[in-house]
């Protein structure tokens, strides 16, 4: 996912802070980002799962669609049901080619503010928002307006501290759903009031949020987050490990145009009325895949012993025969194992099932695993 080396890069709101703070920045995704800090990989993975980490992911995309059959339209290029999402409610997707392959997996959210009703907050993967925009413009243009907010950054507080963090700077945060999001005040101790939208979501596993902010406050705001004792700043590097122990995609390695829902074990993102219904690009085929079954599936893989499998490793049935490919791999800090995923012949994806994987010329024991390896701790309402 990183780009080659000499390519023009943008920088992200808060690059000047990235670089006081000792970031090592590197290219990813057409912007220069901190791939980690003095504290190294492994410590900022794990003071992200015991206290709260603050990323920088303000290269994602963020625009908003209106239109007076907004939710129609947009539901006419993924699988979910956002005619059921209640207002304030997110919703994770897909867009879908015409044959079930991902385009890109995004974030829809549906505002609850007044004068908000025929407007949906989109947040896309970095290296796919030119392609995303473009595939929903040429696909819906004459039924919505898409607005890019270009002007905008975007950080992401995750971790079991992260509520009492936030919660001094925005009141009430702390009582939002999972998967909820609203505008809010972020108070400075100046006394200038940043507006912002948070979503309680995230990409960890962990309990947090991500906050939408005006590009020109991203650095106070920051700075009075990495002031509290709990946070620390933390780089891509601990962004991937934690969301690998927490089973969860990365577009373009895991997910893909050549991938379906069904076999990415997404099929929980397919509302039930949509399977009814269909009317969503590669329908006849991801419904089949859900009655019938799919030739392939993600899973997670142990590796048995301390040797990781990166991405691309071969994954043979118990007399090598290759049965699939390792999508993502490394070592899991909070778990203190290697860990991995990929798409495995379906007959085979069954949890305890043993394998080999295929390392550096060596076939080396694993098993097919249940997904996450981390438990996930999202929030849950006491309500």
């Amino acid at each position: 996912m990183a780009d080659p080396a000499g390519a023009d890069l943008k920088t992200t709101p808060l690059n000047a802070l990235h670089i006081s703070l000792g970031g090592k920045m590197v290219p990813f995704a057409g912007y220069s980002m901190p791939v980690q800090y003095p504290l190294g990989v492994l410590k900022e993975h794990l003071h992200t799962r015991a206290h709260a980490g603050l990323f920088d992911v303000s290269h994602m995309g963020q625009a908003e669609l209106t239109g007076d059959d907004v939710i129609g339209a947009l539901e006419s290029l993924i699988p979910g049901d956002l005619k059921g999402l209640a207002a304030g409610r997110i919703r994770y997707s897909t867009l879908l080619t015409e044959t079930g392959g991902i385009i890109d997996d995004l974030m829809i959210t549906k505002p609850a503010e007044p004068g908000s009703e025929k407007k949906l907050f989109l947040i896309v993967n970095a290296g796919c928002k030119e392609g995303d925009f473009d595939h929903i413009l040429r696909r819906l243009g004459s039924r919505i307006k898409l607005t890019r907010f270009e002007d905008r950054a975007l950080l992401a507080l995750q971790g079991p501290s992260a509520a009492k963090v936030l919660v001094r700077f925005a009141a009430g945060c702390d009582a939002m759903a999972f998967m909820s999001s609203r505008v809010a005040k972020f108070a400075l101790a100046s006394g200038h009031d940043v507006d912002v939208r948070l979503f309680r979501s995230g990409y960890t596993g962990e309990d947090g949020y991500e906050i939408s902010i005006p590009g020109d406050r991203a650095e106070a705001v920051a700075n009075a987050l990495l002031a509290q004792p709990e946070i620390q700043p933390i780089g891509l590097g601990a962004r991937d490990s934690l969301r690998l122990e927490a089973g969860l995609c990365l577009y373009g390695s895991d997910i893909d145009t050549t991938t379906t829902p069904v076999e990415a074990n997404l099929s929980w993102i397919i509302g039930k009325r949509r399977k009814l219904e269909g009317g969503f690009p590669g329908a006849n085929k991801i419904i089949e895949q859900i009655n019938m079954g799919a030739q392939k599936m993600r899973v997670g893989i142990q590796p048995i012993g301390k040797a990781p499998a990166r991405a691309h490793t071969e994954i043979l049935d118990e007399i090598g025969k290759t049965i699939g490919e390792i999508t993502s791999g490394g070592f899991g800090p909070s778990v203190n194992k290697p860990v991995a995923m990929g798409y495995i012949q379906t007959a085979f994806a069954t949890p305890g099932t043993k394998v080999q994987l295929m390392v550096r010329g060596q076939t080396l024991p694993a098993e097919v695993v249940a997904l996450p390896f981390a438990p996930h701790r999202y929030f849950k309402s006491k309500s």
